[in-house]
């Protein structure tokens, strides 16, 4: 199967972490003989912050980390669609792209075009900016890949699409898997981007306060981090690092005792059982993990068992320090976690699921492998 992908881009992870994702499911679907074509626009803010940050060295890195992934960079104005897509039997686009975009790919379908064609989804746009959402031209797609069943909802719900299947994030256990480290492990680490202020509280509340108070020694890495955040991070104990690859992850969660998932505003509030793709990663590493509130209403962990969960500032210092006393009861957690990741939660499944609705979908190159999947819209 000839698969080509249009998405923001492959090459850097620079404050998207779709990239993770796209990257776990390209690498599978090569694995299993099928071509994946990816497709990214040659002036991607991601790639232009990363490059200004840290120049061309990353994306070489980039390359060497992962050298069968490739991607072809565009320009929107003279990208050729007869060209880009001849001989594809699926097409998938990512919601970031520009609307012009999205609507020129649905014309090509819609004038013959003989591959089947899916929209993917996963951000938090559909209720922090459904006015742009709305905007997208899904006349012509088959239907959309939403990372969340409450995105699926809202689709339906706003008659968006008529068939819509829930397909989460997952852990690329090829490079998220526990490594060994023989050396003192820091007490703590954090691997997230500071954001738009929608969680400067919840990061004082859920890190930096807790790490104070315990005076654990740690670190903390990602982009758009305000001075005085940095400044904070330091006082507690958690210098600031900047940017990590994604692929550098394990390795900086291998010398570390625990690691914490706080999540953005809007998945807090608008969008349960969407815990993005950080959980994933970290049990798939086999690494304790103490998060913030979430609500798993599609039941995707063992709260308890897979995470501890901590209700306010308080009870992420309670478990944290737990978790340094009783390592017994940290290690049992990290391989329940791990087991679970492996169990159901790698992009090898996804790829499955991804599989079964090209089967659905009648492309003749994708034989159905994996779970069983009931488009939205048909049940």
């Amino acid at each position: 199967m000839r698969l080509v992908m249009f998405y923001h881009s492959l090459r850097s992870d620079w404050n998207h972490g779709n990239a993770h994702f796209l990257r776990g499911i390209a690498t599978e679907l090569q694995a299993r003989g099928h071509e994946v074509v990816v497709y990214e626009p040659r002036d991607s803010w991601s790639v232009s912050n990363l490059v200004a940050e840290h120049g061309d060295a990353p994306l070489e890195a980039f390359h060497r980390a992962y050298p069968a992934l490739q991607s072809i960079q565009y320009d929107l104005q003279t990208l050729d669609l007869d060209e880009a897509l001849d001989g594809a039997d699926l097409v998938m686009v990512h919601e970031w792209n520009e609307h012009a975009l999205v609507e020129r790919i649905g014309r090509h379908r819609q004038a013959g075009g003989p591959y089947r064609l899916l929209f993917h989804d996963t951000h938090h746009r559909s209720i922090t900016d459904p006015k742009s959402m709305a905007a997208y031209d899904l006349s012509h797609y088959d239907g959309v890949l939403a990372y969340g069943e409450v995105i699926r909802n809202i689709y339906l719900e706003c008659s968006w699409a008529d068939a819509v299947w829930t397909w989460h994030e997952a852990a690329d256990t090829r490079i998220f898997k526990p490594l060994s480290f023989a050396g003192t492990k820091s007490d703590l680490v954090w691997i997230g981007n500071w954001g738009d202020e929608e969680r400067t509280a919840a990061l004082h509340e859920f890190l930096i306060e807790p790490a104070r108070q315990l005076q654990l020694k740690g670190s903390v890495y990602g982009v758009r981090y305000p001075e005085q955040a940095v400044e904070a991070l330091r006082g507690a104990g958690l210098p600031y690092g900047g940017w990590l690859p994604n692929y550098r992850v394990p390795e900086v969660f291998s010398q570390s005792a625990v690691t914490v998932h706080i999540p953005r505003g809007p998945y807090v509030e608008f969008l349960p059982g969407i815990p993005t793709i950080r959980p994933f990663e970290a049990l798939a590493c086999g690494i304790p993990l103490v998060c913030s509130p979430w609500d798993d209403c599609e039941h995707l962990f063992s709260p308890g068992k897979d995470y501890l969960i901590a209700r306010n500032g308080q009870e992420m210092q309670q478990h944290l320090r737990q978790l340094r006393n009783e390592p017994e009861l940290a290690r049992t957690m990290a391989d329940h976690g791990r087991r679970t990741i492996l169990s159901r939660h790698t992009c090898g499944h996804r790829v499955d699921q991804l599989l079964s609705i090209c089967s659905e979908l009648g492309i003749a190159n994708a034989p159905e492998q994996g779970m069983q999947v009931m488009p939205a819209g048909k049940e």
